[in-house]
């Protein structure tokens, strides 16, 4: 077995000058310093032991240090990285004295009866931060996108626009308000091609069936021309609802992204800048939509005066009975982690954006790789010509943007086969980059069968075939990102050197 394997590669090549033992839960390995455990896997064994589960509070998530090897088993020369990439950001100290403190009262419940509910207070430094009027707190980003359509005024059968490069999240949400998506094509820079917007609208026009909503998706981060897209929808009488999952921090010309929009929906997802485990926030100007979407949530009779920030009492008793109550809040418990991470936001975003600047300027500015490619002509073996590109194509920041830094994506200009040796070169190395178009990605359109596009999306398939996806996590150190910059350089010598 993958376990024993281990065990006898670990005695072999004498991993670990300290005593470790490492659990396999899920596919992903725990350090535990120190002890001596049985190899445990979930999917055939539960934790559920005494003397396990007393270990799990001493686990630390991480890829255990070892020799990256090839495929033939011998290690594998040059750098490699130890770290997992996917680590989310910790919780400071405050949201997790705060996490304790509720958890001791037992006031989990944003309602709970004479406590200031901390979902209320993260609610009003959303507004703080943002600049909107009202923000509501939900257990998901996705569950704050669905009711932004039902408060958007989207019906069962209705059509809306989407980004055809994003996460599955947003064509759920689509669904789950029964209505189509329309997808509209993406540039080469991850983000919606205002000409394929324009030309979907028109199409649906001249059809005699106009489309009324746009759900505008910053995949990533990365920020289309909003001018021309939001004069656009104006011009056409579209209600937009900004995917802004990625977008906390974001600014355009000075102004947190999603400003324009009737809705905007952020997450705080354990993948984002801001950490909760899972969580999200509805933002809006309207005090109709912000009621619509408290009761949506769960606010209930007159609940709403436990609020911080809040419309009036008579918009509520003017929308409540309705409104069904889908009951999608936020956790007092999710509240308290993020607060204290909305404080310190511009310090981490400053800090995220550094060390992209890092890692980049090691990678973008190399020498490409000269590549040995056999004459139109045909010659024989040893007679080679060398062209010289760049292989590594990483998409400028419009200048009106202030970004927020947190992953790195590449085009790889690269064949199918290349990029697939790519990937695997990286993966031996210690950096499992994501293929957004790899067959079983949430982000490939072509795994959305619950609602795929009724269009071809040639320029999207395109470039999810060759765009690669790398988290840079906050904990890292200067040096680490150093490191993966090396890693990536060789992988990619891994392959056009072959």
């Amino acid at each position: 077995s993958r376990v024993r394997l281990l065990i006898l590669m670990a005695t072999k090549k004498g991993w670990g000058a300290r005593s470790a033992t490492v659990l396999l839960l899920s596919n992903v390995f725990l350090c535990v310093d120190g002890l001596s455990v049985d190899f445990l896997k979930s999917g055939a064994r539960p934790l559920a032991s005494p003397e396990a589960r007393g270990l799990l509070p001493r686990m630390v998530a991480t890829v255990p240090t070892m020799p990256a090897q090839s495929e033939d088993g011998e290690d594998c020369p040059g750098p490699t990285f130890d770290k997992a990439i996917s680590q989310p950001d910790p919780i400071p100290e405050e949201g997790r004295a705060r996490a304790m403190e509720l958890m001791e009262s037992g006031a989990l419940f944003r309602y709970s009866p004479g406590f200031l509910s901390e979902t209320s207070l993260a609610e009003a430094d959303m507004v703080d931060y943002t600049g909107f009027k009202y923000s509501v707190g939900f257990n998901l980003c996705g569950s704050a996108l669905f009711i932004g359509l039902k408060v958007a005024g989207v019906q069962p059968g209705d059509k809306v626009l989407a980004n055809a490069f994003s996460f599955t999240a947003v064509p759920s949400a689509i669904h789950h308000a029964v209505a189509e998506p329309v997808y509209v094509e993406s540039t080469n820079g991850y983000t919606m091609c205002a000409e394929d917007l324009r030309a979907k609208l028109d199409a649906a026009q001249a059809e005699g069936s106009p489309i009324k909503f746009l759900m505008l998706t910053h995949m990533r981060g990365k920020v289309a021309d909003m001018d021309t897209i939001h004069d656009l929808a104006e011009e056409r009488g579209v209600t937009v609802v900004e995917d802004c999952a990625h977008a906390l921090g974001i600014q355009w010309e000075g102004v947190q992204l999603g400003r324009r929009a009737s809705v905007a929906c952020y997450s705080t997802q354990s993948a984002k800048v801001i950490n909760s485990g899972e969580g999200g926030f509805f933002c809006t100007d309207d005090e109709e939509m912000a009621a619509r979407a408290y009761c949506y949530a769960g606010c209930y009779e007159q609940l709403y005066n436990q609020h911080v920030v809040s419309p009036p009492a008579a918009v509520f008793d003017r929308v409540k009975r309705q409104t069904p109550n889908y009951s999608l809040r936020m956790s007092d418990l999710a509240a308290a982690c993020v607060r204290p991470q909305i404080t310190n936001i511009e310090q981490r975003i400053a800090r995220y954006n550094e060390m992209y600047e890092r890692i980049t300027s090691q990678i973008a500015d190399v020498p490409p790789t000269p590549r040995r490619l056999r004459p139109a002509g045909g010659v024989s073996s040893h007679r080679r010509a060398c062209a010289q590109v760049a292989e590594f194509d990483i998409p400028p920041y419009d200048e009106r943007v202030r970004p927020v830094k947190d992953s790195l994506q590449i085009n790889l200009q690269m064949s199918d086969e290349q990029v697939g040796a790519f990937l695997a070169a990286t993966k031996r190395r210690g950096i499992p980059a994501g293929l957004f178009g790899s067959p079983d990605n949430a982000r490939n359109f072509r795994c959305w069968e619950y609602a795929l596009p009724k269009t071809d999306l040639p320029r999207t398939e395109r470039l999810i075939k060759i765009a690669i996806d790398i988290r840079l996590p906050a904990t890292f150190e200067p040096e680490d990102f150093d490191q993966m910059a090396a890693v990536l350089r060789a992988a990619r010598d891994d392959v056009m050197l072959a």
